[in-house]
């Protein structure tokens, strides 16, 4: 089937990616000389998708720039703040079809994407020994039959997915039914998927190691891309370090704090001791 077109979603705060996600949203911070989302995009124009959406939401601003440079067209999802990622669905609803579904801070080596496709997918990797993320366990033929968290030498969710129409409206049908109970506020929409498995179609895709990646906070992005071992390119950090008398190198270990409410408020790090910092406040405290 061909693809129709390409949602991007790149409307939440990136919580863990703190402090680099305070100044600007994840999905425009630069890796190896390249915007994440700038990247996405060419990959997915050179592959043929012509329609590509992009939900905002958190510093949705930030992202106007791209619907001249790339003729993107931008959805705000008003309910960032208080839903999940559903609600990011909800949002593009009326746009889905034969649809590739993306997160806006995923880095492909390569591109992965085709014009043409089977049918529903969810792009995968091996992982050897423990890990705690989505692990997949699939039939014969590859269909997904169950997903479960945390596992063992196990094929993990990650990278991007594919909805064909009919997944796609048994999908958005299951969640206009959902969308209000409150207990589906906090719900990733792959949970939601999950519990409907058995209506919902979806085949693994695998690839290979080393060719999706995923930065889930600084120190991992340091794995990557080297230049901000020296560099953060954070305001933030580059003040601490001169407070603190010491070198962006050294501060490490980053961690988002919360409040009771788990509304974040700053981040833990270490730097030869450990330290809270407040963010909005320019609170430094050594714990």
């Amino acid at each position: 089937m061909r693809v129709d077109n390409a949602i991007i979603l790149a409307a939440g705060m990136s919580s863990r990616f703190a402090p680099l996600s305070f100044e600007k949203p994840k999905a425009l911070i630069e890796v190896k000389g390249e915007i994440l989302i700038e990247r996405q995009i060419r990959q997915l124009k050179e592959a043929g998708v012509k329609e590509i959406i992009i939900v905002t939401g958190y510093k949705a601003d930030r992202f106007s720039y791209l619907e001249k440079k790339f003729s993107v067209k931008l959805v705000y999802n008003e309910d960032y703040l208080i839903r999940n990622n559903n609600s990011s669905i909800y949002a593009v609803r009326d746009y889905l079809g034969n649809s590739y579904i993306c997160s806006s801070d995923n880095y492909f080596l390569e591109n992965p994407f085709e014009i043409e496709v089977d049918d529903s997918f969810y792009s995968s990797v091996y992982v050897e020994g423990y890990t705690d993320e989505w692990c997949i366990d699939t039939f014969d033929d590859g269909l997904i039959k169950n997903v479960k968290i945390g596992g063992k030498d196990s094929w993990i969710m990650l990278g991007y997915v594919f909805w064909s129409n009919d997944f796609s409206k048994k999908f958005i049908s299951i969640l206009k039914d959902e969308y209000d109970k409150e207990e589906t506020f906090d719900k990733l929409w792959e949970s939601i998927y999950i519990e409907h498995i058995d209506d919902l179609n979806m085949y693994i895709h695998k690839h290979p190691k080393n060719i999706i990646f995923e930065f889930d906070s600084l120190d991992e992005l340091r794995e990557f891309d080297n230049t901000y071992i020296s560099d953060t390119r954070s305001n933030i950090i580059k003040n601490i370090a001169f407070k603190l008398k010491t070198k962006e190198k050294d501060i490490i270990n980053i961690r988002p704090l919360k409040d009771k409410n788990k509304i974040q408020i700053g981040f833990t790090f270490e730097a030869k001791d450990k330290y809270r910092y407040y963010y909005g406040k320019d609170i430094l405290e050594k714990i």
